[in-house]
């Protein structure tokens, strides 16, 4: 799908030939484009206008290293939420701005891009769907060092970036962007709806061990975890870090049976995570410590299989949540996918692609200050979540969070592998937007004139 790199790009010609360039490419916009996306109304800017009569967007996922497994189930929605809205279905048909013809009369594209689990390599991905397929939205993510550097890129190049899978608090915190969005809650999110539902069940009078991935998730996860569990009543014998893509987890988790600790944090996610936990119940720290998984996911739920038999964890999204938009989802994917079960990483790459084209529906055009006004404070009860809000302050969705627990793997199957025992209500987590990771958020500009 993407154009020959040798090929001149309507970027090219934007930097070679300066401003004067941009004015007269911005007025030709009329003509050229097909639709709200190429009005002459608004300076170019990042993609934009768009030229011919398809739009491109731009998927990044892992396809390889430890997180490749939630990047593949991502692109599986990426292409669903594309097929749908060139030609309706699933939540396209429900969504009043979306006409399941495209958007903004235009055909929708896509390229695809691997981040490797890197962030330099996600940066230079993003970076070339950018400069050489000019992309007017790019997507992805599963690491959240990955998704930071996707954003840092977006503002820079003014092209809207919607996170997928990131869970750091600097996502929507000290690293927020004017360019970026977040579906996914965040690590202090999960502090708060997890720490009250494990000391109604295991006591608040306990000492814990913490193990997590060392990098920007893991690091800001095992800080909400001390706070909210100590603020619980909980207390902290000693929190180490592990590197991301660790396989051998022994050492640790012997230094961690040894500690006389009551329970075990394990702050790790895909691979790393299913790989931590099968270990720790292989060496029977079970029998004697408590175990949390922070945050789960099906994927890795699968991989780590028997070993998740009562652990408790937050997900992004699960189909057993009974209501029509999980129900439409949930049937939509199967039917692409010969029955496959959706994992909530693809929940979040389908309702984040569709987000951004109803915005820009919203908006009459693809100039993307006007796409991020949209997005700003807007209220939404269309994905399986309930009512949410997309935060103007820090572009953090303010969501439930769902509370699981792994099922013995005699009951595991047909793509369920947790029994949900709480849905934690939005009203319930949160902080104000002087307070918690807000506080250190400064979006900066849209780059309009």
């Amino acid at each position: 799908m993407a154009r020959d790199s040798e090929s001149l790009t309507r970027r090219d010609v934007l930097k070679t030939s300066g401003a004067a360039g941009a004015v007269g490419l911005a007025g030709l916009a009329g003509c050229t484009g097909g639709g709200g996306g190429g009005d002459s109304e608004y300076p170019a800017l990042g993609n934009y206008p768009v030229e011919g009569d398809t739009v491109t967007f731009g998927f990044n996922v892992p396809t390889t290293g430890p997180y490749s497994s939630e990047g593949e189930d991502e692109l599986r929605a990426y292409q669903l939420a594309v097929e749908h809205l060139n030609n309706g279905g699933g939540w396209v048909d429900d969504f009043g701005d979306l006409s399941g013809d495209g958007v903004l009369d235009y055909e929708v594209d896509y390229v695809e891009g691997d981040t490797a689990t890197d962030a330099d390599t996600a940066r230079e991905s993003a970076s070339r769907m950018i400069e050489r397929d000019d992309v007017i939205m790019f997507s992805g993510g599963s690491s959240s060092a990955t998704a930071i550097a996707m954003q840092g890129l977006a503002q820079e190049e003014r092209v809207l970036f919607m996170c997928c899978l990131t869970h750091s608090n600097d996502t929507t915190g000290k690293d927020c962007q004017r360019y970026g969005f977040r579906e996914m809650f965040n690590a202090y999110m999960t502090g708060q709806a997890l720490a009250p539902v494990v000391t109604e069940d295991y006591g608040s009078d306990l000492s814990f061990y913490q193990l997590y991935a060392d990098y920007s998730w893991g690091q800001t996860q095992q800080e909400s975890m001390r706070m909210f569990f100590e603020e619980a009543g909980w207390s902290e014998v000693d929190s180490v870090a592990t590197p991301l893509g660790e396989s051998d987890y022994q050492s640790y988790l012997s230094e961690a049976a040894s500690s006389g600790a009551d329970a075990l944090f394990l702050n790790h996610y895909g691979l790393d995570g299913a790989n931590s936990l099968s270990q720790a119940v292989e060496a029977g720290i079970d029998q004697d410590m408590e175990i949390v998984m922070p945050l789960y996911n099906r994927p890795m739920a699968q991989g780590a299989s028997q070993a998740i038999e009562g652990i408790y964890g937050t997900i992004a999204w699960d189909s057993q949540i009974d209501n029509g938009p999980s129900n439409t989802f949930t049937e939509a994917f199967g039917e692409a996918y010969n029955g496959r079960v959706p994992s909530g990483p693809a929940q979040i790459a389908y309702a984040q692609t569709l987000q951004y084209a109803a915005a820009a529906e919203r908006a009459g055009t693809f100039y993307p200050p006007e796409v991020i006004s949209q997005l700003e404070g807007y209220e939404y009860d269309n994905i399986g979540m309930g009512a949410e809000t997309m935060r103007a302050c820090d572009h953090q969705a303010q969501r439930d969070i769902p509370i699981v627990r792994g099922l013995p793997e005699s009951e595991q199957g047909d793509g369920q592998f947790f029994e949900v025992v709480n849905v934690t209500s939005r009203d319930d987590v949160g902080y104000a937007c002087d307070e918690g990771p807000a506080a250190d958020c400064e979006l900066g500009d849209d780059g309009s004139e």
